[in-house]
């Protein structure tokens, strides 16, 4: 009986015979990634982050003041609708976590005590005191900013108005200069949950669901807000044509020409 064997020339044969990727070469892989912040969460820090920087901006214009106010009530309606948010939302979105969060404040003072402090733990600290800090400053601004519209008060309130927002201004500055100075130690860019909801890394998302639909409606919720403003803006406010054209408030014109 003789055994069967297979010649190197059939053997290259056969090599050279198996299927070949599709398209004649291997495609890269893509890096995985995780979806951590959904998409209401991140409409809402960016229109926060634009009504009052713009509010801010216009704080000192008479010319701007439909602005000003219009800007104003939209960040207390942010809030309102983060706190909804942080409270009947997703588990990632909601504010308890980052409540308990805080709670590890002892704990790592302890360790600092011991000459074991948990840095990385003090960063998520103070990232998350200023995010809650940012939230709380809202309060005493926007109930000013409606008592100085409202004519409740003299210059006094003005003056708390103006205390308020120079406070929440530095609650901004401290958020924006933990966010870069926290990309630089890590090596990577952490506004990244804010930009697009994923960040690199393998494993489940923390975000299951993006919610785009409630994104969809809190930007048209803003959006009309803005439309009923604009419609229902006394005769002597800005207009369309007193924008364009440069000149003060309609009144302010007439008295010119008189």
């Amino acid at each position: 009986m003789t055994a069967s064997s297979t010649s190197p020339a059939s053997s290259a044969s056969s090599a050279s015979s198996a299927p070949a990727p599709a398209g004649g070469s291997t495609a890269p892989a893509t890096a995985p990634t995780r979806r951590v912040t959904d998409a209401p969460t991140r409409t809402f820090h960016w229109l926060f982050a634009l009504c009052f920087t713009g509010a801010y901006l216009s704080a000192e214009s008479e010319h701007w003041r439909l602005v000003h106010v219009t800007l104003g009530y939209t960040v207390a309606g942010l809030l309102v609708f983060r706190l909804l948010w942080g409270l009947a939302g997703p588990r990632q979105a909601r504010l308890g976590p980052m409540l308990r969060k805080l709670a590890g404040l002892g704990p790592w003072l302890d360790g600092l005590r011991q000459g074991r402090p948990n840095w990385r733990q003090a960063q998520g600290l103070l990232m998350t005191a200023a995010v809650l800090l940012l939230l709380v400053s809202v309060v005493p601004l926007t109930l000013s900013g409606y008592a100085t519209d409202a004519d409740w008060g003299g210059e006094w309130l003005e003056e708390i108005h103006e205390l308020a927002a120079d406070a929440m201004l530095a609650m901004v500055l401290l958020h924006i200069a933990l966010v870069a100075g926290l990309s630089l130690l890590r090596g990577s860019n952490q506004a990244r949950p804010m930009l697009g909801g994923r960040i690199p890394g393998a494993g489940p998302d923390l975000a299951r669901h993006n919610h785009g639909w409630m994104a969809v409606l809190l930007l048209t919720a803003v959006l009309a807000f803005w439309t009923l403003q604009w419609r229902d803006a006394p005769p002597d406010s800005l207009t369309t044509a007193t924008w364009l054209d440069g000149g003060g408030r309609p009144g302010d014109r007439d008295d010119d020409e008189d």
